[in-house]
């Protein structure tokens, strides 16, 4: 693994919360990354269901502050793949699994978070090469699902996205998981009509509080 494949994976582990920026409207997205980026979140994801994503991407990669990782989610192809890493992202998030996604971040050398749901799915993009996996949709299975799938497989790296909240995102923690995967929790769709962008700083904060308040009371 390259020093900047791992910088990445480190970085995502370290802060254990991925913000998920989804957003109707571009214009807000710098007034986002600042918000996000001051409460602590440190690994943020653009999805290609942004207008103009892409480019947004290549922006944002100019502007990020020091020691904040951003990557792109909802990637289903390789071409994509290789557009946002050309355009800056350090790290391919998808909402499923296809092994030529997993070899081609590979090659790219990022990270890739594949969607996964099952234990065969999850066990299947492990093996072929995911750095971590995206459990996805979690929102009916909640942490208890988690900590069933990791108990037989304590390898494996796990990240929930879907039914992950600020409050409950220590809960997903304790049950096995590396890190959080965040979007409408953290990003409501009327603070950034709004730009309330100090609701958004507070949710941040507070989410990382709970993964590190998680986290101090596993050791």
């Amino acid at each position: 693994m390259s020093t900047s494949r791992a910088a990445a994976l480190q970085t995502i582990e370290d802060t254990g919360v991925v913000g998920i920026i989804r957003l109707k409207d571009p214009s807000r997205l710098p007034g986002v990354v600042d918000a996000l980026a001051e409460g602590g979140v440190r690994a943020l994801e653009i999805t290609m269901t942004v207008p103009g994503a892409v480019d947004l991407i290549r922006q944002t990669a100019k502007t990020l502050p020091a020691g904040f990782l951003l990557g792109a989610g909802t990637v289903l192809d390789v071409e994509t793949a290789r557009r946002v890493v050309d355009a800056g992202a350090r790290f391919i998030v998808s909402p499923v699994m296809r092994v030529e996604l997993i070899e081609a971040a590979r090659e790219l050398d990022v990270p890739i978070l594949p969607g996964c749901l099952t234990p065969t799915e999850i066990l299947t993009a492990w093996e072929a090469g995911a750095d971590i996996i995206k459990v996805f949709p979690a929102t009916a299975l909640g942490p208890t699902y988690l900590r069933d799938v990791h108990g037989p497989l304590p390898a494996v790296k796990l990240m929930p996205t879907g039914g992950v909240s600020v409050d409950n995102a220590g809960d997903w923690i304790r049950a096995g998981a590396v890190a959080v995967g965040v979007g409408s929790a953290l990003l409501d769709a009327a603070d950034l009509a709004a730009a309330h962008y100090g609701s958004v700083l507070e949710k941040a904060k507070r989410i990382v509080a709970n993964v590190t308040a998680a986290r101090a009371g596993m050791q």
